[in-house]
């Protein structure tokens, strides 16, 4: 298991951590170990499911549990996961979050599925190379992202998730057909500034959207009248045409000279480490919902490019921001055979999520 770095670090390296191990043994026979736990390697299961999905069990649980109860399992968690002891951590919003995400991840140490999960297709026309990123989400700490284009789109979608949003669901949508001039840093500080910006084009986007839909109403009514199928030049086909090449004039400048940044000054960041230039910001949306994935709801925020490696998102509702940056592991044999059949991941994992 590949574990990101200690909240908010997310420039340190991810970490790892064993889960089973498998000896092959003579006569085509092999026996299984599950490694979870404190006391050592002990027996387990693999079975295969279905292509690309296979699952492990435990059939020793007694090997994760330890002699001082729930307390001394959650203490020892929370260093591993968070480099820090709940004496650390004085807001009781963060104590609150932190103890639901360890209920929440150990009522499955003893029975795992896994599916297989692809690396985002690349084209010369990207911003940046798509790929995962560790991400900052507040008292959620560090989570794992993965970004990928789609014309005039990008997407970051939850490879983790938490107790407010799964594992699955598109954390950010960047609408490449909207970048964002930011003004000067001194009047970047007054969050009522870029919250106006923010605000003025999500109601341009909303103005574009209804004028689609009526177009695409109008072409309809016409068809019909007309008894004719559908032109090659009307519908959604030329309107992707067109959208991706607006995606692609907009990117082909890929690095454009930077430009001093700094956050607003009643946005929280957990880490205020991040860079102080940026190359490009656009218009998005941000995923939010209650405990439980409950009231979800799409809300206006930043994108912010800072380089090759590194990106940001400001939660203009929230007011908080989250900094992304790559992770530079090597996965062998994690390439999507097609673009469809990347596409096909990214639906399933979302219905899996809902």
């Amino acid at each position: 298991m590949y574990l990101p770095p200690h909240d908010p670090h997310v420039d340190d390296p991810m970490r790892f951590k064993p889960l089973f191990r498998i000896h092959l043994m003579e006569r085509k026979s092999a026996t299984v170990e599950c490694m979870y736990g404190h006391k050592g390697p002990h027996n387990g299961h693999i079975q295969i499911v279905k292509k690309d999905e296979f699952s492990t069990k435990c059939n020793q649980t007694d090997h994760h549990r330890m002699s001082g109860g729930r307390q001394e399992e959650f203490r020892t968690w929370l260093r591993e996961e968070w480099g820090r002891t709940l004496e650390d951590i004085f807001h009781e919003h963060m104590q609150e979050l932190i103890l639901m995400k360890f209920i929440y991840t150990s009522q499955y140490d003893n029975c795992l599925t896994y599916r297989r999960i692809y690396l985002p297709p690349s084209s010369p026309d990207d911003l940046i190379q798509p790929g995962l990123f560790k991400g900052t989400y507040g008292s959620h700490g560090l989570e794992i992202v993965m970004l990928s284009f789609h014309g005039r789109k990008a997407k970051g979608t939850k490879i983790t998730g938490d107790p407010n949003i799964p594992a699955g669901q598109q954390t950010v949508e960047i609408d490449l057909a909207h970048p964002l001039q930011l003004p000067d840093v001194e009047n970047l500080r007054d969050f009522s500034e870029l919250s106006r910006i923010v605000l003025e084009v999500q109601e341009q986007v909303r103005q574009e959207e209804q004028e689609r839909e009526q177009r695409q109403e109008e072409e309809e009514h016409s068809q019909q009248a007309a008894s004719q199928p559908a032109s090659p030049l009307g519908g959604e086909g030329a309107e992707g045409e067109e959208t991706a090449a607006g995606a692609e004039g907009l990117t082909q400048d890929k690095a454009p000279a930077s430009q001093p940044f700094v956050l607003p000054m009643e946005v929280i960041s957990r880490n205020e480490d991040y860079p102080r230039t940026c190359r490009i910001c656009f218009y998005g949306t941000g995923l939010i919902a209650g405990h439980g994935f409950t009231s979800p709801e799409r809300t206006p925020g930043v994108f912010v490019l800072f380089d090759d490696d590194r990106f940001g998102f400001i939660w203009l509702e929230l007011k908080s921001f989250s900094l992304y940056s790559r992770i530079k592991v090597s996965f062998q044999n994690a390439q999507a055979p097609s673009r469809e059949a990347f596409d096909e991941m990214l639906k399933n994992i979302q219905s899996l999520a809902t």
